[in-house]
């Protein structure tokens, strides 16, 4: 098979969670442990971090793998979703796996996992831990994918677990309530291994933590706490943070909520270099500075087009979404304007009331099944102040806002769902 063709393969025999829905859901390991049996349990051939939460994780998973990369580590990076290419997910020192790889991954073990009947996102972990374990790597930095527990990837011995915040996302899987999904993320919490809280939450949520780890022995860390001297302040470049055993340093990522994210990774880092990981001070400070180029990260606050200004962000619940808006109202602008959509298994009304209501609105749908039908959004929208016009196709949204806005003094942003980012930068 070509590669777009394996692409087309993987998607139809084992669609994926992010474009169906929960059709493509399989609660449990069962499947992950069955594959890692068949390939020889990979990840027992490399160090690895575990990265979980609600919002920030794929933030924090690269800024983890820029610095260990920095610090002189062969590094390998899991993520999802991805935004423009499959290979996006699954990456070593930045570099995305080949093409060929995943074609010869198909052709030479499909026999072997068909009978599996393993989900998109399983059959992709799988693929990753056995290209990093080929490829050498020292330390995989591997992202969960939805919630924890069971989560495909909550088969790994990691040196060191992460869970940046907890927020409502995904409560047909997770649960209604916050210690719901905090019980949930807890589960990759493991005997006797450190654990990062970047952000504590409300005193149910930490106790959920509090009462998971004492159960396992593991030792627990509130970055809030244990980085009480972190500090970061705005200026006209982004973020400039400060932190004991550090000079003042800048991050790539210029997002809101990267500040807590900072704070999170700092955190992290400290534990690492407890468990003997040599990690210089001035690979932290360029891993923060050089993250997107290093790891070749999208979609946080990324900047996409000067003429008018257009801005794109992935945030895609309450959680997230309050962290952009509350950017968009710091920014100059003469008027705002914002390509809107998102998902069906969202909570919509709460995403919608955060928005600022002076913008115009250009609502639209991704081309997944998952998408919110646009005059729908639109519909849902206008009880909350926000007025616009529906476009079929992201596509024709973003050009419509293009067209609309003054490329000198408007900006333009493009949000809702990762996969309006990913079309909007496909154009």
């Amino acid at each position: 098979m070509t590669y777009p063709e394996t692409l087309e393969y993987l998607y139809s025999q084992m669609p994926e969670y992010q474009r169906i829905g929960h059709k493509a859901y399989k609660e449990g390991l069962d499947n992950s442990l069955v594959l890692d049996g068949i390939f020889n349990h990979p990840h027992y051939r490399f160090k690895s971090i575990h990265v979980g939460g609600t919002n920030g994780k794929g933030s924090v998973s690269h800024l983890l793998a820029a610095i260990l990369q920095e610090a002189g580590y062969r590094v390998g990076l899991y993520t999802s979703p991805h935004l423009l290419d499959f290979r996006e997910r699954i990456k070593v020192n930045g570099r995305m796996i080949p093409e060929e790889y995943v074609v010869d991954f198909v052709d030479r073990y499909k026999a072997l996992f068909e009978p599996v009947m393993p989900s998109f996102f399983e059959l992709t972990m799988a693929m990753a831990f056995l290209y990093f374990a080929e490829q050498a790597v020292e330390v995989a930095v591997v992202e969960v994918g939805l919630g924890g527990r069971l989560d495909s990837t909550n088969i790994i011995s990691p040196d060191l677990s992460v869970i940046t915040n907890i927020g409502r996302d995904h409560v047909k899987i997770l649960g209604n309530s916050l210690p719901e999904i905090a019980a949930e993320k807890a589960g990759i919490i493991k005997p006797r291994t450190p654990v990062v809280i970047g952000e504590a939450g409300d005193g149910d949520v930490e106790r959920v933590f509090t009462e998971r780890a004492n159960s396992l022995n593991a030792p627990l860390h509130f970055a809030e706490r244990k980085r009480a001297d972190f500090t970061a302040e705005r200026n006209h470049f982004g973020w400039l943070f400060h932190a004991d055993g550090y000079p003042p340093f800048i991050s790539q990522l210029n997002g809101w909520a990267q500040d807590n994210n900072a704070r999170t990774v700092l955190t992290a880092v400290d534990l690492l270099l407890e468990k003997g990981y040599n990690i210089p001070r001035e690979a932290v400070l360029i891993g923060f500075a050089r993250v997107v180029n290093t790891t070749g990260l999208m979609g946080r606050w990324q900047t996409i087009s000067s003429t008018p200004r257009t801005i794109c962000d992935i945030a895609h619940n309450a959680h997230g979404i309050r962290y952009v808006a509350e950017q968009l109202r710091s920014e100059p602008y003469e008027r705002l304007h914002i390509v809107f959509g998102m998902a069906n298994d969202k909570e919509v009304d709460e995403v919608l009331s955060l928005l600022p209501k002076e913008a115009t609105y250009y609502f639209t749908r991704a081309a997944i099944d998952r998408a919110l039908n646009e005059k729908e959004l639109a519909a849902m929208a206008d009880a909350h102040g926000l007025r616009g016009l529906t476009y079929p196709t992201v596509p024709d949204a973003v050009n419509a806002a293009r067209k609309t806005a003054d490329k000198e003094r408007d900006l333009l942003f493009i949000g809702g769902s990762a996969f309006i980012v990913a079309e909007a930068l496909s154009l």
